[in-house]
This record gives C-alpha cells, sequence and structure tokens, in this order.
C-alpha cells in the first residue's frame, strides 16, 4: 500500500510563485509514474505534469514555460514548481503514482488572486 501526502499549496497573488510537494510512503515495488493533476471548481480534473521512470517529462500546454516538474527518485517524491501563475491556475492539485497500482493524493488547494 502507498500512501502519498501532499504540500505546498496555498494562497499567492498573480505572477507569483509556489512549488507542491508530494511523497510516496509504504511498500512498493519501484515507482513507474509520478506526476500532477489538478481540478478547478466546475470543471474536470485535467493533467499538468509529470514524469516517468525513464525520466522523460511531460507536461501540459497551458502551463508551458511556468510550471517544471521535478523527482527525487532517493526521496520517492515529485515537486511541481509554478512561476507567474494566474488565476485560472486556482483548482486542487492532485498527486498521482503509478506503481503496479494507481494511487491518488487528497489534494492541496491552490488559489491565485488577480
Amino acid at each position: 500500500q502507498v500512501q502519498l501526502v501532499e504540500s505546498g499549496g496555498g494562497l499567492v497573488q498573480a505572477g507569483g510563485s509556489l512549488t507542491l510537494s508530494c511523497v510516496a510512503t509504504g511498500k512498493f515495488s519501484s515507482i513507474v509514474f509520478m506526476g500532477w493533476y489538478r481540478q478547478a471548481p466546475g470543471k474536470q480534473r485535467e493533467w499538468v505534469a509529470g514524469v516517468k521512470n525513464d525520466g522523460v517529462l511531460s507536461d501540459a500546454e497551458s502551463v508551458k514555460g511556468r510550471f517544471t516538474v521535478s523527482r527525487d527518485n532517493a526521496k520517492n517524491t515529485v515537486y511541481l514548481h509554478m512561476n507567474n501563475l494566474k488565476p485560472e491556475d486556482t483548482a486542487v492539485y492532485y498527486c498521482r503514482v503509478i506503481t503496479d497500482q494507481d494511487y491518488w493524493g487528497q489534494g492541496t488547494q491552490v488559489t491565485v488572486s488577480s
């Protein structure tokens, strides 16, 4: 069983920065994927960014050039560095980790004021 603990959310003004962290703990074999999704009020959950086991990074068009995902394999931690935040980035951000099963964090709120 894997537990995911997210942190780093909060309230920030437009143009500001935040870094989210997600630590995976528990018993598991190898981690295949670590990444981030978000869900704004009244909208579907959407892909943000992630890192596969081979180190390949990918991110959504809406965050390109502003958000950077990174992973520390020794700490089983994935980060989301968010710069130049916009009000439309306001959402609950969820960590997702795939081992031989699919796990989701509880979510952390990011609110960007204009």
